[in-house]
C-alpha cells in the first residue's frame, strides 16, 4: 500500500509505465548545517529516515539497478541502506564517494557500481528530498524517454527563486526544450526574472551519462565537479535537454538544517492527516496530532487532540484513540479505545478499552471486549476476552484467560533477580485487591483469592486461595504508646482512652476477628476491584 503522504501516488498505478534502467540516489554529504552527530540523511520524520522515505520513493518507479552514493559516516548510512533494501524486498547498492568532490563526482562513484554495458535511463535524485514520490518520479522518467532527450529535468517554480539556477529555454516557451542552467549570480536581471528553477533531479540517458561524467573539468577552487555543466554539454553537442515542471514545489524541498526539517516534517504530517481525513477519519485536532507514513486507519476511526501514532500501527473501524496518547506499532481492533495511554508493540482486541494513564510496553495483548484501566503497567502477557485489569496493577509475563477479574493494586511478580517466569490464570477467576502472584504460579478456572494475598503455590480451580493470618485488634493502644500525639488526642475525642470517656480494654484483652476458626466467611468480600 502506498504510503499516506503520497496521496495514494506511492506505487506505480501503470504496470506498463517506463521504469529506469537504474537509479542513483546521492547520500553522500556531511550535512555539517544540521549540528548533529546522526548523518544528515539518517534523521527521521514522518517515521522514517529521509533516505528511507527517498529509496521508498525510488523503488516505486522501480528501476532495475538501485544504487545509494555514501561517504560521510558511511558505515552507518550503508548499515541504514542494507534496513531500507529489507523493508522494500530488493537489491540496493551502496557506492562509495571517496572525496566527495561535487555532485558530479558522486554520480561517478554511483555509475561504478552500475553494469559498464547499462543502456536505458538513469534517474539521479537525493536523499535529503523526503517528500519526493513516486508519482513525480515517474512522470520524470516517463516524459524523459517519451522525448529521447540527453538529459531531463525536474523544475519548479518556487515562491521565491532566489539563489536557485534558472532554467532559460528558446524563446521563454516553457514548452521548448532547456538551453541552459543559469545560477543566480550569474545571471542578468532578465534571467533573474525567470521563476522556474532547477531542483537538481535528472534523467538520463545512460550512455550520454557515461561519456559526459568522463568529460566533467573542475573550474573552482574546490576541484569539485558539477552535473548541472552536463546540460551545457548535452546542448552543445545538440543533444535535446528537456524538463518537466513540477506545479507542488514542497516535492522538492531538500533539508540542509534542523529548521527545514521541522518544516518538512509539519508538511509531511498535515499531508497524512488530509489523506485519511478524505478517507473517512475524524483528526479533532490536526495541529496536535501526529501519524506516521507507515500507519493505517479504518473508517469512522477518531484520533483526538495529543494522539501520536508511529510506526506500524493499524487502527480499525470506529477505535477512539486519545486525547494524549502516543503509540508505536500497535494494532487497535474495530471499536476500541485508548485513552491517555502509552504504547509499543501492543495489541488491543475489538472493543477493549485501554487507560487512562495505562503503560503498555512489547507483547501486551488485550482480548476483545477487555479492560487495562488507570495505572496499570503490561508486558509480554495476554489478557483473555472480557478481562479486566481495572487499576493499580503491573501485569508481567502472565497469560490470563477470559472473563476474569484482577484486583487493583496487584502484581503478578515475574522476576527472582536471574530469571523471568510465567504466571497462569484461568477463566472467571476473581482476585482480592493487593493479590501478589509469585511466579511461576496458576490459578485455576473459577479460582478467587482473598485481599492481600500472596499466592506461593497453584490454586485449584474454584478454590478460594488467602494468605494472610487472622487480623489482631488491641484496643487502647495508641493511648497508651503514644500518648500526646494527635492520633492519640483524636482517639480520646473520639471515646477511647483513658481521658475518654469510653472504655479502656485491659492491655491483654485482644480482639481476634475470625478466631473461630469458620472458613466459610466470605474473606474475598470487598477485596476485588472492578
Amino acid at each position: 500500500m502506498p504510503d499516506a503522504h503520497q496521496g495514494g501516488t506511492g506505487d506505480r498505478t501503470d504496470p506498463t509505465a517506463p521504469g529506469a534502467a537504474a537509479a542513483v540516489v546521492l547520500a553522500a554529504g556531511a550535512g555539517s548545517r544540521m549540528r548533529s552527530a546522526t548523518p544528515k540523511v539518517l534523521h527521521r520524520l514522518g517515521g522514517r529516515s529521509m533516505l528511507g522515505h527517498a529509496l521508498h520513493a525510488v523503488a516505486g518507479v522501480p528501476p532495475e539497478h538501485l544504487v545509494v552514493v555514501v561517504g560521510h559516516e558511511r558505515e552507518r548510512v550503508t548499515e541504514a541502506v542494507d534496513a531500507v533494501a529489507g523493508e522494500l524486498g530488493r537489491a540496493v547498492t551502496a557506492a562509495v564517494q571517496e572525496n566527495r568532490l561535487g555532485t558530479g563526482d558522486a554520480v561517478r562513484a554511483g555509475l561504478a557500481a552500475l553494469p559498464a554495458d547499462l543502456d536505458g535511463t538513469v534517474l539521479v535524485t537525493y536523499g535529503d528530498v523526503p517528500l519526493l514520490d513516486t508519482a513525480t518520479l515517474t512522470a520524470l522518467v516517463g516524459e524523459h524517454e517519451r522525448a529521447g532527450a540527453a538529459v531531463t529535468l525536474l523544475t519548479c517554480d518556487p515562491e521565491d527563486p532566489t539563489g536557485y539556477g534558472r532554467i532559460v529555454r528558446d524563446d521563454a516557451d516553457p514548452a521548448r526544450p532547456v538551453t541552459a542552467i543559469v545560477e543566480h549570480a550569474d545571471a542578468t536581471d532578465a534571467q533573474r526574472a525567470i521563476t522556474e528553477v532547477n531542483s537538481g533531479v535528472y534523467a538520463f540517458d545512460a550512455a550520454f551519462l557515461r561519456s559526459g561524467i568522463n568529460g566533467l573539468a573542475a573550474h573552482n577552487a574546490q576541484q569539485e565537479l558539477y552535473l548541472t555543466d552536463l546540460v551545457g554539454a548535452a546542448v552543445a553537442a545538440g543533444r535535446a535537454v528537456h524538463a518537466v515542471r513540477c506545479a507542488d514545489e514542497w516535492l522538492l524541498r531538500g533539508v540542509n538544517d534542523r529548521v527545514q526539517l521541522a518544516e518538512l516534517r509539519a508538511e509531511m504530517n498535515r499531508r497524512v492527516l488530509r489523506h485519511w481525513m478524505v478517507e473517512g477519519v475524524t483528526v479533532v485536532d490536526p495541529a496536535t496530532t501526529w501519524v506516521d507514513v507507515q500507519v493505517r486507519l479504518g473508517t469512522d476511526v477518531v484520533l483526538h487532540p495529543g494522539t501520536q501514532l508511529h510506526g506500524a500501527c493499524t487502527v480499525g473501524e470506529g477505535a477512539e484513540i486519545g486525547p494524549d496518547s502516543t503509540l508505536t506499532d500497535c494494532a487497535v481492533g474495530p471499536g476500541a479505545t485508548v485513552v491517555r495511554t502509552h504504547g509499543a508493540g501492543a495489541e488491543i482486541g475489538p472493543g477493549g478499552s485501554v487507560g487512562p494513564f495505562a503503560y503498555l510496553r512489547p507483547g501486551a495483548r488485550l482480548g476483545a471486549g477487555g479492560k487495562i484501566g488507570t495505572f496499570v503497567e503490561v508486558k509480554n502477557s495476554d489478557i483473555g476476552a472480557g478481562s479486566k485489569v481495572p487499576h493499580l496493577t503491573y501485569v508481567g509475563d502472565a497469560s490470563i484467560g477470559e472473563m476474569s477479574n484482577i484486583g487493583a493494586s496487584s502484581v503478578f511478580v515475574n522476576y527472582d533477580g536471574v530469571r523471568k517466569q510465567r504466571t497462569t490464570i484461568g477463566s472467571h477467576v476473581r482476585t482480592g485487591s493487593d493479590t501478589m502472584f509469585i511466579a511461576p504460579v496458576t490459578v485455576g478456572d473459577g479460582a478467587y483469592t482473598g485481599a492481600g494475598t500472596v499466592l506461593r503455590s497453584d490454586v485449584p480451580p474454584g478454590a478460594l486461595a488467602v494468605s494472610g493470618g487472622t487480623q489482631r485488634t488491641i484496643e487502647g493502644w495508641v493511648t497508651r504508646k503514644r500518648p500526646g500525639t494527635p492520633a492519640a488526642e483524636a482517639a480520646a475525642r473520639a471515646g477511647s482512652g483513658p481521658s475518654g470517656n469510653g472504655t479502656t480494654a485491659s492491655p491483654d484483652v485482644q480482639h481476634q476477628a475470625g478466631s473461630s476458626g469458620d472458613d466459610s466467611r466470605d474473606l474475598s468480600r470487598g477485596g476485588t476491584a472492578r
